[in-house]
């Protein structure tokens, strides 16, 4: 049962034509590609034992994979007069297929990621590829901020008629005006990260902003003493959920 469609009244053009986002994203996309670049090249130098060269593949893959996440939201973000359907979602679901997605990512440094169950999940009224992708962006961020002791964790709360994903690391804590300092980013051409986090993509939560708007969802962030959780607030469904 669908609860409605929602369109954007905003240029087509990605990010409202913005073009600092877009040397934004070719900042970011350079990194993954001059790895790749660094990697093939040692695989053939051909001085590398079976199990090294089982382990570039691997990170060939998963680095790749990653670039291939990016430039497909890109291409999504820029369908922002375009209707998407919206229905009820099972948001623990979601969450248990972006940490299975991401696992393989996250093995790969040593690090992991759990989905925190509940019974009787609230439901949202959303867009599956949308909320997957702010989640995959999030966990993205995530993850240089957990290990094997500390694994990044993606959770579900109620508040009232509306239901917050949220994705929790242990990284540095984020600055109060984070969202701020992002936008004045964009806007003055610097291809900068998160203040704090050097690690994270500030084209990612710009990305992730601009699908939760397309769902009439907000993003934002909490500071901890130990880390940051990073959510998106949704319209609660009225449908009852079984699970």
């Amino acid at each position: 049962m669908r609860e409605g469609r929602l369109t954007k009244n905003a240029a087509s053009e990605p990010f409202g034509g913005d073009t600092a986002a877009f040397l934004m994203a070719a900042h970011e996309l350079k990194s993954p590609l001059a790895l790749i670049r660094q990697l093939a090249f040692a695989l053939d130098a051909g001085q590398l034992t079976s199990g090294e060269q089982d382990r570039i593949a691997q990170q060939i893959i998963l680095t790749s994979e990653r670039a291939l996440r990016l430039t497909t939201d890109l291409t999504t973000s820029s369908r922002q007069d375009t209707l998407f359907d919206l229905e009820p979602l099972n948001p623990v679901t979601l969450c248990e297929d972006v940490a299975h997605e991401l696992t393989p990512l996250f093995t790969a440094q040593d690090k992991k990621i759990e989905v925190i169950s509940r019974t009787k999940p609230p439901l949202v009224v959303g867009n599956r590829d949308l909320l997957r992708r702010i989640l995959l962006n999030f966990g993205d961020n995530a993850l240089h901020y957990s290990s094997a002791d500390h694994p990044v964790s993606l959770a579900v709360q109620a508040t009232g008629d509306k239901v917050r994903v949220g994705v929790r690391d242990y990284g540095p804590a984020v600055t109060p005006d984070m969202w701020q300092v992002l936008q004045e980013r964009l806007h003055a051409h610097t291809a900068q990260p998160v203040s704090g986090r050097p690690q994270s993509s500030g084209l990612g939560l710009y990305i992730a902003d601009q699908f939760a708007r397309m769902m009439s969802g907000e993003i934002g962030a909490i500071r901890h003493r130990d880390g940051a959780t990073f959510y998106v607030d949704m319209t609660a469904s009225r449908q009852l959920s079984f699970l």
